[in-house]
């Protein structure tokens, strides 16, 4: 994705550098003393952790959204507030009313708003940006039918063409494969191989196959961030964030394998600890992962 001509391009620096940040809703804290530096495009950082902790706040940071109570976030060595003509952002849920006539192309062209204004005409460049984002996310055939005529699949990628259609070069998506089949999470992965080459991406996914799988890099949220500027993550760094024993294997075809269920949780559940139940392998994984421990049978 080429630059649109009216903006200009970010200044260079890091796209993203993150010191020391707190963030607390009255007494409660909710990132504690994250740090994070991404230098520049061509890498996905994909990010996991438990319901609750702090993944989705972390992006609003990003946004300039959320205010830290300490410590500083810069984009483009920026406020992010005044950086987010650089960025894109797929909120995990959208709020619509898919009974409103609106079409898909007026939805992705809600992502221009900044560069029209409110009460202005959308130029001839921001409906070019408009059927670049659809196309490249397969949506340019549906440009004319109405947002709620189309499937939930279908309405995510419009949400995504619609963060595409600002040109960004920082990408951040929370659970972007929310609503797609597994054709269309392997297509959505597909795009972001093209599109980490002109930008920096950030994704929020429970999905820790899929980010074994198509992230170049991986973090750990639980309030604290756990990350090794790396793809595979440690037993204790899991252990720490998620309060269970995991191990996390990435060479080709993800899979889990947990430690005994009683030596993991303890006394709680699933439910407390934010994990997920193991992932059987299939017979071919099976077979050239022998020396991997199975899950304890219950």
């Amino acid at each position: 994705m080429q630059p649109a001509a009216s903006q200009t391009n970010p200044p260079a620096k890091p796209i993203l550098d993150v010191k020391n940040l707190w963030v607390r809703y009255d007494s409660q804290i909710v990132l504690e003393d994250v740090g994070l530096t991404i230098g520049g495009p061509g890498e996905i950082l994909g990010i996991i952790g438990p319901n609750g902790g702090g993944k989705t706040t972390f992006l609003k940071t990003i946004l300039g959204l959320v205010k830290p109570s300490k410590g500083t976030v810069a984009v483009f060595g920026d406020a992010p507030e005044k950086a987010r003509k650089y960025i894109g952002y797929v909120p995990q849920y959208s709020k619509f009313d898919y009974e409103f006539p609106i079409s898909v192309l007026e939805v992705v062209l809600m992502g221009r708003l900044k560069h029209a204004g409110l009460f202005r005409r959308y130029s001839k460049e921001d409906k070019e940006a408009a059927y670049e984002a659809l196309k490249t996310v397969g949506m340019l055939d549906f440009k004319d039918k109405q947002i709620g005529e189309i499937s939930g699949g279908q309405r995510q990628r419009v949400f995504i063409a619609r963060a595409l259609s600002n040109r960004p070069k920082f990408l951040l998506m929370d659970e972007p494969n929310t609503g797609l089949d597994t054709f269309m999470q392997e297509e959505l992965y597909k795009i972001l191989e093209e599109l980490k080459k002109e930008m920096a991406i950030i994704v929020i996914s429970h999905d820790i196959g899929a980010v074994s799988a198509h992230m170049d890099k991986i973090a750990c949220l639980n309030k604290k961030l756990f990350f090794h500027d790396s793809k595979e993550m440690s037993k204790d760094d899991f252990v720490a964030a998620y309060g269970c024993s995991i191990d996390l294997v990435a060479h080709g075809v993800p899979h889990r394998v947990f430690d005994s269920h009683a030596y993991a949780h303890g006394s709680h559940t699933h439910s407390e600890c934010g994990c997920s139940t193991p992932i059987q392998l299939n017979k071919t994984d099976q077979s050239n992962n022998t020396d991997q421990k199975k899950p304890e049978e219950k």
